[in-house]
């Protein structure tokens, strides 16, 4: 067996590091260039606690429980080539006595009784120097609560970006049901050391074993605030409506960066004072239920008379936007 210092020599030419995590509570991941909101229940996430992470790859949605195993694969190029990534899950599964086969641009499946049924996918993202391939495995995920989450409000939301792809999928318990993610591990990990014909010890990182890399921990940090996972959202429209006893309300918004750019609000309201002053207020506010609460707040404080009925329009507000 060799040192870590003999391999990690060989890191720029060589695809040498596999991070294999599982996930400690239920988190619905978005690549890169989706939307949270349109391709997400953001309501029905935050009603149950449910965590959003953006990945600095592309691909689509993905849920995660603790029935779900995530790996990375990374290699400096030229040397870069997905394909071998993927034959050493394949090759992993091979060994585990599941037969499973690469269908399209990024995902693993196995064949049920002429259904292809996807166990894994993965995503990609290339720098100058080097490349990724980011994957997961379903092992004995709750597949039930997929639709809960992956399927995002009817909302009448004009988005760019990236849309999902949705795929039938199956548990790898499915077809071996005593799988444990140590078996797993331990196969893609010989996998890769029979690949490159060398060995070495794994290094195990976790919340209380955190890698010693620069400006790791504010990397973190960033990626864990909602700057990056809802502000980085591709730019889109939101148009609202609904009926009140004291009139009716039309909302149109232009979010840009997770930021409201343009705000236009129509109302039959005997009073449209109130609102014709969020309209303008809007303008530069995240489209975050809090700042639009605080605005809220702020405008019920300045037109006492109306509170009641602008504390119904600002609760029906924020749960819009969920």
């Amino acid at each position: 067996m060799l040192p870590v210092s003999s391999l990690l020599g060989r890191i720029i030419i060589l695809m040498l590091i596999v991070i294999m995590c599982e996930m400690f509570s239920i988190t619905v991941v978005i690549g890169r260039a989706q939307n949270p909101w349109k391709e997400c229940n953001t309501r029905r996430m935050a009603e149950d606690g449910i965590k959003l992470a953006r990945r600095s790859s592309g691909g689509g949605a993905v849920f995660h429980d603790l029935g779900n195993a995530c790996f990375t694969f990374m290699a400096g190029k030229p040397e870069y080539d997905k394909t071998v990534s993927t034959g050493i899950i394949l090759q992993a599964l091979e060994k585990l006595g599941m037969p499973a086969e690469a269908s399209g641009r990024n995902d693993i499946v196995v064949n049920v009784n002429g259904d292809m049924r996807k166990i894994s996918g993965s995503a990609y993202r290339e720098t100058p120097d080097r490349g990724f391939h980011h994957g997961t495995f379903l092992m004995s995920a709750d597949l039930s609560r997929l639709a809960d989450y992956l399927n995002p409000d009817i909302k009448k939301l004009q988005a760019k970006g990236i849309t999902s792809v949705r795929s039938r999928v199956a548990n790898i318990a499915d077809f071996i049901p005593n799988i444990s993610f140590a078996d797993i591990r331990r196969e893609v990990i010989a996998a890769y050391f029979a690949h490159y014909h060398e060995t070495c010890e794994p290094e195990y990182i976790s919340p209380e074993a955190l890698p010693d890399l620069p400006g790791f921990k504010e990397q973190f940090a960033r990626q864990s605030s909602w700057e990056w996972n809802f502000g980085q959202a591709p730019d889109f429209s939101h148009l609202l409506q609904e009926r009140f006893v004291w009139g009716g309300v039309e909302m149109h918004f232009d979010v840009e960066r997770g930021t409201i750019s343009r705000s236009q609000i129509f109302t039959d309201s005997l009073n449209p004072a109130p609102l014709e002053t969020l309209a303008m207020r809007l303008q530069g506010v995240a489209y975050h239920p809090e700042s639009l609460q605080a605005a809220m707040l702020k405008l019920i404080a300045e037109f006492p008379e109306q509170q009641k009925e602008l504390s119904e329009l600002a609760n029906w507000l924020v749960n819009s936007i969920r």
